[in-house]
């Protein structure tokens, strides 16, 4: 079972043992695919679906898109485009975040988006 797939599963079916519609089935159709994809997904038979579906699926979940791609080894297209803009730029910035604690990255986060600099 790969790390996407087994996330997937266990989410679902924390979900269905509280509400029974997140059944495989139920959940397949919600989301616009076959239950036996979405099987072989949680199972890790197949890889990661598109983008989009894993979209959706975040959304039906209840979890962040962005974490649902990174599980699944992708990254959104709008994060892909920003990267593509400043290829180093952005290569740098990530690898000296990778071992700030989490406390200082939030800051960072925080300040660029409130725009006090």
């Amino acid at each position: 079972m790969s790390a996407f797939g087994g996330f997937v599963r266990e989410t679902r079916e924390a979900l269905r043992a509280k509400d029974p519609s997140f059944s495989v089935r139920q959940v397949a159709a919600r989301i616009g695919v076959q239950p036996s994809y979405l099987s072989k997904v949680e199972r890790g038979d197949v890889g990661p679906p598109s983008e989009s579906t894993i979209v959706r699926l975040a959304d039906e979940l209840g979890e962040d898109p962005d974490v649902m791609l990174a599980l699944a080894g992708k990254v959104s297209s709008d994060l892909l485009e920003a990267i593509r803009k400043r290829p180093r730029l952005f290569a740098d910035l990530i690898r000296e975040l990778k071992d700030m604690p989490d406390r200082a990255v939030l800051r960072l986060v925080r300040e660029v988006r409130d725009g006090e600099w």
